[in-house]
């Protein structure tokens, strides 16, 4: 070997313990990088299926109002029909005919 190779090899072997940290603390700090990604990944993932979901929830959810007021006014005519014998189509031909031959009754 040359003086010049047998200089780098010693150079080399007196730092290896120098050089052998930077590379493991290069090598920690890729992998931390990389879970950092990962991560930022994965929670923004969720973020978005999350975001989705309750939206979905709020659309699912809403109420409908429906105005019923004309059918209890339609229910509540036809009880008073049933409970009220004057107001049946009967009693109102009963009055009709009875109009006609000048015999109408008053309560």
């Amino acid at each position: 070997m040359s003086q010049k190779k047998v200089d780098a090899y010693k150079q080399k072997k007196a730092n290896r313990d120098k050089i052998i940290k930077k590379e493991k603390r290069i090598l920690f700090l890729e992998k931390a990088a990389g879970v950092m990604i990962c991560l930022a990944v994965v929670v923004w993932l969720g973020y978005s299926v999350y975001g989705k979901v309750t939206q979905q929830e709020e659309t699912k959810t809403t109420e409908t109002v429906m105005d019923a007021s004309a059918v209890d006014e339609y229910t509540n005519e036809l009880a008073e029909e049933i409970t009220d014998p004057q107001n049946t189509p009967e009693a109102e031909n009963e009055i009709d005919e009875a109009a006609s031959d000048g015999t109408v009754q008053e309560k």
